[in-house]
């Protein structure tokens, strides 16, 4: 099995419902992304994947939330966790790398190919995984 790894970086303002912290009140992160793909079969050229391609779509995906508040986002439901934020860069990088590039990445990928974890650091020693 071969894997690929990239990573992006997006800075944002959240807060978290539900919890009785710090973390309750308004604050933001740098936060860094990494996206992973697997897969058992290279191409002609010796990759599993493009590097620039997965790359680019990450980076669009971190983009949208750039310099934002999360907690606007609807698809947070007002408690963008990280773990929640991980899910969401997985579901829209899904979507991005087949807008892009016509690329399937998604569990039932035809070549085996598939975006299977993305990890989102809030700091450098705190991090939430999404994975299939």
């Amino acid at each position: 099995m071969y894997e690929v790894r990239v990573e992006a970086d997006f800075a944002a303002a959240h807060f978290l419902r539900d919890y009785n912290g710090k973390c309750e009140n308004l604050h933001g992160h740098n936060y860094k992304v990494y996206a992973h793909v697997s897969g058992s079969k290279l191409n002609e050229g010796g990759m599993l994947l493009d590097f620039g391609m997965l790359k680019s779509s990450l980076r669009d995906v971190c983009k949208e939330m750039d310099h934002t508040n999360l907690n606007d986002n609807p698809v947070f439901d007002q408690n963008p966790s990280a773990e929640r934020i991980a899910e969401y860069i997985y579901s829209r990088l899904i979507e991005k790398l087949k807008e892009n590039f016509n690329l399937d990445l998604s569990v039932s990928s035809p070549d085996g190919r598939k975006l299977y974890a993305v990890d989102v650091f809030e700091t450098e020693t705190s991090r939430a995984r999404y994975t299939i």
